[in-house]
């Protein structure tokens, strides 16, 4: 009987270890609300709201994004990427529609189970490069990205996201 346990336990141990490993998007995985008053936006102005989805898949993760931009019209991003550094589609829309300004490739890197690196890309050249860090306590994000827009303008933004 001691010995089923203890095979029991390993075993569940072991299941344990490997969905952290397969879902690495613990600390990331969950509803995120932009908040605008923590934000900076270089160049300005930033977006009027946006909230975020994050749901886990093995290896990487789903990211959702819906909001309104900063001239009010309806903006919807969405991507899967596993954390391997490889290019996956990103879809930016404005109002339904293709924003040929936005990324259209990411790819991502985990850093540690609180931090990971995002790189955006149009048309195979990147614009930018985004550091995520989730605070101690899982309740707050903060989104450092660096480089250039689609417009070809420096970006240099501070995103501060709060857990829902």
């Amino acid at each position: 009987m001691r010995t089923r346990l203890l095979v029991f336990s390993l075993v569940l141990v072991a299941a344990l270890a490997l969905s952290a490993v397969v879902y690495g998007a613990d600390m990331f995985s969950g509803t995120w609300k932009l908040n605008l008053a923590k934000s900076k936006f270089n160049p300005g102005p930033g977006p009027k709201s946006n909230m975020q989805k994050i749901d886990p898949v093995a290896g990487g993760m789903k990211v959702v994004t819906d909001g309104m931009n900063a001239e009010g019209k309806k903006a919807h991003n969405e991507y899967t990427a596993k954390f391997d550094g490889k290019d996956y589609a990103e879809h930016p829309m404005v109002d339904g529609k293709a924003n040929p300004n936005g990324a259209d490739m990411i790819s991502i890197k985990k850093i540690d189970d609180y931090t990971y690196e995002a790189t955006t890309k149009q048309k195979g050249k990147v614009l930018t490069v985004t550091k995520n860090v989730i605070s101690k306590d899982g309740k707050t994000r903060t989104a450092t990205a660096t480089g250039k827009n689609g417009q070809g303008q420096a970006v240099n933004n501070t995103v501060v996201w709060e857990k829902q």
